[in-house]
């Protein structure tokens, strides 16, 4: 025992890795190096003795941390009445334009990914989309489209055998090859039940 030498070592530390007999001990140990025998999971460990063990340590970290952040994102405090009243002036404009805009509740990765917004200035929405190619699993993200621009101008770089990116077009080269008439764009019908995909 590091503290009275004179007992064998029962227990160890986890922050200073001190040896300890007895919780008399442990609690002599704590009050004489303000140490509070929870484990520095941020602590340096070289090279030479990282083991499978600081592996999963840092890994269990890493998901508390993940979770701290998302429930810290849930928590109702954090959003302000200002981003409320952004939604609800963009829900106003969308009924308006006879959209039928719908939001996820807080917390959802896709109302957190979403940039949507509404120009007073133009009057026009920014559209936040996600294109997905099936046939090439492959998936881009587009923000701040327009309203009006058609859905072969928003296409054009990607499936356009002359405009398209060049290492874009070889990945969707099934739409590239194919004439344009035999390409179809869908748009998924959401607040489906779960099997029932259209």
């Amino acid at each position: 025992c590091e503290t009275c030498s004179e007992e064998e070592a029962k227990y160890r530390c986890p922050r200073c890795m001190k040896y300890s007999c007895s919780l008399l001990c442990v609690k002599k140990h704590k009050l004489a190096l303000s140490c509070n025998g929870v484990r520095d999971k941020t602590a340096f460990v070289s090279v030479n003795e990282f083991t499978d063990l600081n592996l999963l340590s840092d890994y269990r970290f890493l998901e508390d941390v993940g979770r701290t952040a998302d429930a810290a994102a849930r928590h109702p405090t954090v959003h302000s009445p200002t981003t409320k009243k952004l939604l609800y002036c963009l829900r106003n404009k969308a009924r308006r334009c006879n959209i039928d805009l719908r939001t996820l509740p807080v917390g959802f990765t896709k109302r957190r990914e979403n940039s949507t917004t509404f120009n007073f200035m133009e009057k026009k929405f920014y559209w936040h989309l996600k294109l997905i190619f099936p046939h090439c699993h492959a998936e881009y993200t587009l923000k701040g489209v327009p309203d009006d621009k058609t859905l072969a101008d928003i296409l054009k770089p990607y499936i356009d055998p002359v405009e398209s990116d060049p290492v874009v077009c070889q990945r969707l080269k099934i739409y590239t090859v194919s004439p344009q008439s035999d390409v179809q764009v869908l748009m998924k019908i959401e607040n489906r039940k779960q099997n029932s995909i259209r």
